[in-house]
């Protein structure tokens, strides 16, 4: 039986890291299957960033849901396929920070913890995690430039909040789960593109070593 999808990459990283432009890239390059991240669907985002308070857990709730749906429909494939941001992020990293800067209450914490865990018994991990890096100035300063309505209040402290809770996530993380770091302070994934080719190489010759690995 041919496991499904036959390699399952996530794309992850803090706000305005470059994750959605390199999930457009590789599926352009390698007709792999994207899964985007609904950030314009989310009704609760816009009001989430004028009063983090009042809708953290209902944003929380939101994101859960959509990406376990599309969990869902990444099990189904049986094409390579690409997620930007996962599961594993919103949880580790947003819910996360959100309860430890006091923006989530610990019973709403609770709930959506419990509810997370539940689900992820339920999931296949990424066959590779590549993790965007980048500092809190370069995101403000790439956020600003591609200037979403509903992402006006971010400041920086915020990011930077979420960059830590990304380094811890992922040092656990790569613990027992494969992970590549792509520094991306000073770089362009569309101006430069010898670096973007060498990234690119690298990742289809994992995709190429776990095709062999379920061949045999």
């Amino acid at each position: 039986m041919v496991e499904k999808p036959p390699f399952f990459l996530v794309i992850a990283g803090n706000i305005g890291v470059g994750k959605t432009t390199l999930t457009k890239i590789l599926s352009d390059r390698f007709g792999w299957k994207a899964y985007f991240e609904k950030v314009r669907e989310n009704p609760y985002l816009p009001r989430f960033y004028q009063d983090m308070h009042r809708w953290s857990f209902h944003s929380q709730i939101f994101f859960l849901t959509e990406r376990f749906k599309a969990h869902q429909h990444i099990h189904q494939m049986d094409v390579p396929v690409i997620q930007d941001r996962s599961i594993y992020e919103d949880a580790e990293v947003f819910a996360q920070s959100l309860y430890d800067q006091g923006y989530m209450s610990e019973e709403d914490y609770a709930t959506y913890r419990e509810l997370y865990e539940t689900v992820i018994k339920t999931l296949r991990s990424p066959d590779l995690t590549l993790y965007l890096r980048a500092s809190p100035w370069t995101l403000l300063s790439r956020i600003r430039k591609r200037w979403r309505e509903i992402e006006r209040n971010i400041d920086r402290e915020y990011l930077f909040q979420l960059n830590l809770a990304y380094e811890k996530w992922i040092r656990r993380w790569q613990e027992v789960h494969p992970v590549k770091i792509v520094e991306t302070d000073g770089r362009d994934f569309l101006v430069e593109k010898q670096w973007t080719e060498k990234l690119l190489d690298e990742i289809y010759q994992v995709y190429e070593d776990k095709v062999r690995r379920a061949e045999k």
